[in-house]
């Protein structure tokens, strides 16, 4: 991990290291704009060939239903299935007490306005399956679109090499009430779900994390869907004292580190003896990981910044804005308002990243790349859309009417002025 001292970088150099654009990344798009292309115009023959082509296995069906892998969440592990139960209530009772019914406002007597939520009908959820299968981000998906009630939830994962979906990912199906899993990953599924095709149906909006090429088919296609976020490959920045515990932080950034050799990791410290104990102690810890190769990768990729104090290390993770922030110091509550830019935060020592990912209940479900400076993570918002109500009484069309009346003249737009006038007329104002 190459060091860096926070006070000696030029603007352009810390724009550089808080950049993830990638040398490849052009020739991504053009193969994601080839796959999307031919899903539209291919439908289900390009998504059967896309499986055997990049899954390796050759499916007789795109799609499972509830009898299907409700029969298949029967070998879950015990410990498994209690486990994810476990956050399955944790994450469905965060994410309920979002719900919340807005009062309506009298902007000026008998003008009323207001808000009333709806979800959005049909939503289309792309859980990831390729080095790591993720049935916590189905959990993530899943509950707040539940909770808002949307008609329609269409679900994307890729197949196993048996042609089926995960036993942990059929077990949540059966939690969350899934009619079907269809067998689609990647972009394809994007596309899919974008597009639809004869068996995939075409939704209003897609949700989920996922590699690049999955990242790059959500806004290539924002023109046709609504999109949650872009949300790319993995990312956590630690911002470590002398408080902190160097083997606990090596931890962390492990956890991001083994996501995949693309995951970003990054250690901001006020501590040099910090910085070469978290270093140390990474090498130790990163020998016993099964996906050791991946992770050792990813650590190679990644940076730490030496910074003089908290202030200056908060300084730089705003400009950096992580998908996750860990305040690895036992002085976190000062820090708290500083945070501007951040997906979500945990905070102290013992607050691990990989809790928020699993079971305390919040949205693991993150902008990256920089994009939380403007997005939030999925809540139960994201599956609902706030429509506006007003309503005017013969008294507030009277209280109105003038002020109308003079702006829609100022922009020119007579047959505004004109439909509060015959309105005023035909009341007798």
């Amino acid at each position: 991990m190459k060091i860096y001292s926070y006070k000696d970088l030029t603007q352009q150099e810390i724009e550089k290291l808080c950049s993830r654009k990638a040398e490849d990344d052009n020739l991504i798009q053009s193969r994601v704009q080839s796959i999307i292309s031919t899903v539209k115009s291919d439908g289900d023959s390009a998504l059967l060939s896309y499986a055997e082509k990049f899954d390796n296995v050759k499916l007789s069906s795109l799609f499972m239903d509830k009898e299907e892998f409700n029969e298949l969440a029967k070998q879950i592990p015990k410990e498994v299935k209690n486990a994810i139960n476990i956050a399955y209530q944790n994450i469905y009772k965060f994410h309920e007490a979002q719900l919340k019914t807005e009062a309506k406002i009298e902007t000026m007597p008998g003008v009323n306005c207001w808000r009333e939520v709806r979800a959005i009908e049909k939503v289309g959820l792309y859980i990831p399956g390729g080095t790591a299968v993720l049935p916590s981000t189905f959990l993530m998906l899943g509950i707040p679109a539940k909770i808002a009630g949307c008609k329609e939830i269409v679900v994307c994962s890729p197949p196993q090499s048996d042609g089926k979906i995960n036993t942990y990912i059929a077990y949540v199906s059966t939690l969350l009430n899934i009619e079907k899993v269809y067998l689609v990953g990647g972009a394809q599924a994007v596309g899919a779900m974008a597009f639809g095709t004869e068996t995939v149906p075409k939704v209003d909006k897609i949700f989920g994390p996922g590699n690049r090429y999955v990242t790059e088919a959500k806004k290539l296609v924002q023109n046709t869907v609504a999109i949650d976020m872009p949300a790319g490959p993995s990312e956590v920045l630690v911002i470590a004292d002398e408080t902190a515990n160097p083997s606990f932080v090596a931890a962390d950034l492990l956890a991001q580190a083994e996501h995949g050799i693309d995951s970003q990791t990054v250690l901001v410290a006020t501590s040099k003896k910090i910085i070469d104990t978290v270093i140390s102690e990474i090498k130790k810890q990163v020998i016993d990981l099964p996906r050791k190769d991946i992770a050792s990768k990813a650590i190679e990729n990644s940076y730490v910044v030496y910074a003089e104090n908290l202030a200056e290390a908060m300084e730089f993770s705003n400009l950096y804005a992580p998908e996750h922030l860990i305040l690895a110091t036992e002085n976190f509550e000062p820090l708290i308002p500083l945070i501007s830019n951040a997906g979500s935060v945990f905070l102290g020592n013992l607050t691990p990243e990989s809790a928020g990912d699993y079971a305390s209940g919040t949205n693991h479900t993150l902008p990256t790349s920089g994009f939380a400076s403007a997005f939030s993570g999925v809540s139960v918002d994201t599956f609902l859309k706030k429509i506006t109500f007003q309503h005017l009484s013969a008294q507030g069309l009277q209280n109105i009417g003038n002020t109308v009346e003079v702006l829609a003249e100022a922009e020119g737009l007579q047959a505004h002025k004109n439909a509060i006038t015959i309105r005023l007329k035909e009341n007798g104002y």
